[in-house]
């Protein structure tokens, strides 16, 4: 599956002004209801309905999410929920194998799926005439797959062979998979969301079954439209496709927490590979917390752009990389990890990268960060939110995360919540929690190699 390559463009003008030009960022930003139009409905199956209608072309998106990720997953049948996002275009009774998108692409749409360790959620995007058709192919599929043996296996070597690309061919992939194992110890997001290799290898049909009817079902669902639809008329649809499915058992309750780090931790995986990799993992709150505003203005600071402070020190001043960064999700179920990682410039070591990574962390928590710094950082995040309300598509993929993961009224809360930080919130939550004690330090030791260098990290928790 391909990820939605998620264009944002022509920003207002007036905002484009209000957030480059004003000194301290667009206080005004906050005031913006951008989702004073989203109406939410619940049907008596338990399907969340969000409809946000958007007239400006006559195009649609339906997206359905489904709350389940790898994080619902057991050892020993680790990568089940990726495993179903590929099965679930191989037909049903009505919709035979690759029937679903060659019907959505008939009609000049688009379709796809992605996996997180939260969430599964498929999606079209294409004319507003498509709507009703696609409703009635997704309830479809909701519960009416049609799976043999054979195309289970076939669809499992497909995925085993993603796998081998993605990760165990790619040592920096494969070192981020094993640093996060180590750093947690009792939650599930310790496994990749691909899932690990001889798990994947031993998943059966009814694995899948049983996953499928216990998940799969309108009360562990949010349906999103946005676009050109008439709401009354689009909910009339919904209720006579989704609506006349029932409602299924109530999905497991989710209990797992991971405890308190109580000492650095250490991994060292040897891969081969040109160059070396480090990777920190630090934990720290997600969404709903009071400092997880102050965190992603963190992250930004240490890594957004050429002008941050990792790559201003590190690969422009003491030309000790060839690429670092940070990486952090507030938009999380569970409590997550803060990374800065790095890839040291041939003829450079690790270990004068690390110390360097450690400096860098230890400035920024004993030396309040610039106005300028804070401000730009601050703009940056208010410019990508509002730059996002530009797509169609990507409006319901902040709709559908968000209901998924906690309520989409939280999405109110960003702006007000970036703005707010301050300069000792950004000191307090780097001195709070950027501390060896709470981190894990995963290290690639290459082993010699004619392969080439390997690419940049880019992110972890999601698989198309």
């Amino acid at each position: 599956m391909c990820k939605e390559n998620m264009v944002k463009k022509h920003l207002p003008l007036m905002l484009l002004l209000c957030l480059w030009f004003l000194g301290a960022g667009c206080s005004g930003a906050a005031d913006v209801d951008f989702y004073g139009r989203v109406q939410e409905v619940d049907l008596d199956n338990g399907l969340k309905v969000l409809l946000w209608p958007e007239n400006r072309a006559p195009v649609v998106t339906l997206q359905i999410w489904y709350g389940v990720g790898s994080r619902n997953e057991v050892l020993g049948k680790t990568g089940l929920s990726h495993l179903i996002e590929h099965l679930m275009f191989r037909g049903t009774e009505k919709y035979g194998p690759k029937v679903f998108s060659r019907q959505v692409q008939k009609f000049g749409g688009r379709d796809n799926a992605f996996t997180s360790r939260d969430y599964t959620a498929y999606y079209e995007i294409g004319p507003k005439t498509s709507l009703g058709m696609w409703l009635e192919m997704e309830a479809d599929r909701m519960q009416n797959l049609m799976i043999s043996e054979e195309l289970f296996r076939t669809e499992q070597q497909v995925v085993l062979e993603e796998r081998r690309l993605r990760t165990e061919d790619d040592p920096v992939s494969f070192l981020i998979e094993e640093t996060l194992a180590m750093a947690y110890k009792a939650h599930p997001y310790q496994w990749p969301v691909i899932g690990w290799m001889h798990d994947i290898k031993k998943l059966r049909r009814q694995d899948f079954m049983a996953y499928y009817r216990q998940y799969y079902q309108p009360n562990n669902a949010t349906l999103v439209v946005v676009g050109d639809f008439e709401p009354n008329a689009a909910l009339q649809e919904i209720r006579a496709t989704f609506g006349k499915l029932p409602r299924g058992p109530k999905p497991p309750p989710f209990r797992p927490l991971e405890p308190p780090q109580q000492g650095e931790r250490r991994v060292t995986v040897q891969r081969e590979a040109q160059l070396p990799f480090i990777c920190l993992a630090y934990h720290v709150p997600n969404l709903g917390h009071a400092d997880a505003y102050a965190l992603e203005v963190l992250s930004s600071i240490l890594s957004q752009g050429r002008s941050s402070r990792l790559f201003q020190q590190l690969v422009y001043e003491k030309r000790l990389a060839l690429d670092v960064g940070a990486d952090y999700s507030l938009a999380t179920a569970s409590p997550s990890v803060f990374l800065v990682y790095g890839q040291p410039l041939p003829g450079k070591t690790v270990e004068e990268l690390e110390q360097a990574l450690e400096a860098e962390l230890n400035r920024i928590k004993t030396t309040p960060v610039t106005d300028r710094e804070l401000t730009k950082a601050k703009n940056q995040a208010e410019s990508g939110i509002i730059m996002a309300q530009d797509s169609l598509f990507y409006r319901g993929m902040l709709l559908g995360r968000y209901q998924t993961i906690d309520h989409w009224q939280r999405l109110k809360e960003l702006l007000p919540g970036i703005q707010a930080v301050g300069k000792p919130d950004v000191l307090r939550v780097a001195q709070r929690y950027l501390v060896p004690k709470n981190r894990t330090v995963g290290i690639l030791q290459p082993l010699k190699t004619d392969k080439p260098i390997v690419g940049r990290y880019q992110g972890h928790g999601q698989i198309d």
